[in-house]
């Protein structure tokens, strides 16, 4: 329960309240989608060109990358049977990515760059 001066709402009455949820349902899935994919993909971009400019991986984790990418192939796979564009294109973007990263990463890690 939330005390807001005179107003005292719960977060599930408000998550259920009519208002909220024709808002929520005129909200086309599509675009949602495109949103997610948008958001989640360039929070990704940061990272990625960061470790495209300045080559360090050494604080990165080989098994993290490693399960991330194939993740990211899995969801894109998934996005294909589906036919789900939104869900093809934003991970097909952060594969490319992730695999730029995690390849940099192997590279150091095999030429002991990352010690």
């Amino acid at each position: 329960m939330y005390n807001l001066g005179l107003l005292h709402y719960n977060c599930l009455d408000l998550a259920s309240s009519a208002f909220l949820k024709k808002i929520i349902m005129t909200i086309d899935q599509e675009v949602i989608g495109y949103l997610a994919g948008i958001l989640t993909t360039s929070s990704f971009l940061p990272q990625a060109l960061m470790t495209i400019k300045t080559r360090d991986t050494k604080s990165l984790s080989l098994t993290m990358y490693t399960l991330f990418t194939l993740g990211v192939l899995c969801w894109l796979v998934y996005g294909v049977q589906l036919g789900d564009y939104a869900i093809v294109i934003s991970n097909a973007i952060t594969l490319a990515l992730a695999m730029t990263i995690l390849s940099v990463k192997i590279y150091h890690t095999i030429n002991k760059k990352d010690s």
